[in-house]
């Protein structure tokens, strides 16, 4: 009895563990310069190839990472990314989304749930989610983006690092540093 009472204790640790970030909650930390990346990426259903550092030259980018295309949660983030994109654009700043998916997914997920509002990279196997420390394990043993949305300012510098599996307050935050951002820079 004592034993079986042991034995769902641990499976519960395990099952905990097994969707637990891979690096913690070790997302880089604002002040850190943000690794450049090249992914294949679609905006509007179109493929392109997109460069961190290119977008970088046309202001501060609003980089999300998120777990897969075309699953509740980032669906709902998607649609609040999309709604706030000419927010983001009138300070300034472009929106890009990255997930550990295929450039065939990635491509129609930018369609119809980005709304053709920003560009969406595909990141197989979540290398580039690695070297933002951020990705988790899921329960059969895939290797996901966690969700976590970075400001990244011009020159590189990561202005915010937030991490919440809810998406809802990705908006606000990315869109308070992007003010505070823009504020500082007049």
């Amino acid at each position: 009895m004592k034993f079986r009472g042991m034995t769902a204790i641990a499976l519960g640790v395990g099952l905990l563990w097994a969707a637990a970030p891979l690096q913690g909650f070790a997302a880089l930390k604002p002040g850190v310069k943000a690794p450049d990346f090249t992914l294949d990426a679609a905006q509007g259903g179109k493929p392109f190839s997109l460069s961190l550092k290119q977008a970088l030259k046309q202001g501060p980018v609003v980089l999300y990472f998120f777990p897969a295309a075309f699953t509740p949660g980032c669906t709902i983030e998607a649609h609040l990314f999309a709604e706030s994109t000419d927010d983001f654009k009138k300070l300034g700043a472009r929106v890009i989304g990255v997930t550990a998916g295929n450039i065939d997914r990635v491509a129609e997920f930018s369609r119809s749930e980005c709304r053709d509002k920003f560009a969406v990279a595909a990141d197989p196997g979540a290398k580039v989610a690695a070297k933002y420390d951020t990705t988790m394990r899921t329960a059969d043993n895939r290797i996901l983006s966690e969700r976590t949305s970075y400001v990244i300012a011009p020159n590189g510098t990561i202005l915010l690092s937030y991490t919440d599996s809810k998406p809802q307050a990705h908006i606000e935050k990315t869109m308070a540093a992007v003010r505070a951002w823009k504020a500082r820079k007049r």
